[in-house]
């Protein structure tokens, strides 16, 4: 079986390949006024970016949840020092004492901050937010 698009040489005519298809595009737009079910009450998007309605409101988003983590330091290590782990061992991270803490959401840096107490629970106290100018320049980086 051959390919009516194949000259020849046994290869694609790819001009006419493109012929093909304009012809079918037009085919299409000339009966979409009777097309299929499938693209009837579809829609076209014509390059222009649609007003926002009422349906587009933030108050979507607001409630979904995501999770914020404070991270007191990192360090690495090889695997046999994992393996030797116990209770009461001591893992040294990079972090100085009194270093403010990274704040993140999602696993992205968001802001820093100092350890509090508060109602003898841990917290944090936002020192410098991360605009979101630098949020973006930090994931380009990773």
């Amino acid at each position: 079986m051959t390919n009516e698009n194949e000259n020849p040489t046994g290869t694609v005519d790819e001009e006419a390949l493109a012929d093909d298809w304009a012809q079918a595009l037009q085919e299409q737009t000339a009966s979409s006024g009777g097309g299929d079910d499938f693209t009837k009450g579809a829609p076209h998007f014509d390059g222009e970016v649609p007003a926002p309605s009422g349906n587009n409101d933030i108050s979507m988003v607001l409630d979904i949840p995501v999770t914020l983590s404070v991270e007191l330091g990192r360090t690495k290590v090889p695997i046999k020092y994992i393996l030797q782990l116990a209770q009461g061992s001591i893992v040294e991270l990079d972090a100085l004492a009194g270093e403010p803490m990274d704040v993140l959401v999602n696993g992205y840096l968001i802001a820093q901050g100092e350890v509090v107490v508060v109602n003898e629970k841990f917290g944090i106290r936002l020192t410098d937010i991360v605009t979101p100018s630098e949020r973006l320049r930090r994931l380009s980086r990773h």
